[in-house]
């Protein structure tokens, strides 16, 4: 008899789990900026309701649901904003970041070349998440990113 590894395979070990007002429009969003693919989706039959879904996004599953105020599982949107965001890195920034404005997301910073090495921009989807869209454009030692910094910030 094998044991039950703690971790099962094909997820990393944290994984997002985000709250959405409509779960199935949130899907169709992921699946054509980000590429995702629907691994799994578990909906009440009748209403449609998402109980829990799960998309990879690239080497990444994020895991979502419909809210449910009654559980205290609600979106950004009830809640008015949201305190964090996810970061997805993509092979073209600037294009993912323009598909996203298109298909109703809402622009906080535009695609720049930042001091880490990645150009990246932030926008907030039709849903009420921040995404920061990155493209890794140079590697960088931390002592490069520490100097760059300090000039950025100094």
């Amino acid at each position: 008899m094998s044991a039950v590894q703690h971790q099962p395979a094909g997820y990393a070990a944290v994984t997002p789990y985000i709250n959405v007002a409509d779960a199935s429009a949130a899907i169709a969003f992921y699946r054509e900026i980000f590429d995702a693919t629907e691994r799994m989706r578990m909906a009440d039959p009748e209403s449609g309701t998402v109980w829990h879904a799960e998309l990879q996004i690239g080497d990444s599953v994020v895991m979502l649901s419909d809210e449910f105020p009654d559980m205290n599982i609600v979106s950004p949107a009830t809640l008015g904003g949201t305190a964090g965001g996810l970061n997805v890195y993509v092979a073209d920034c600037d294009a993912t970041h323009a598909a996203a404005l298109a298909a109703g997301a809402t622009e906080l910073r535009p695609p720049e070349d930042q001091f880490w090495g990645d150009r990246s921009g932030q926008i907030v989807d039709p849903f009420g998440h921040r995404w920061s869209i990155a493209t890794h454009i140079e590697d960088l030692t931390q002592e490069e990113i520490m100097r760059r910094a300090a000039e950025a910030f100094g």
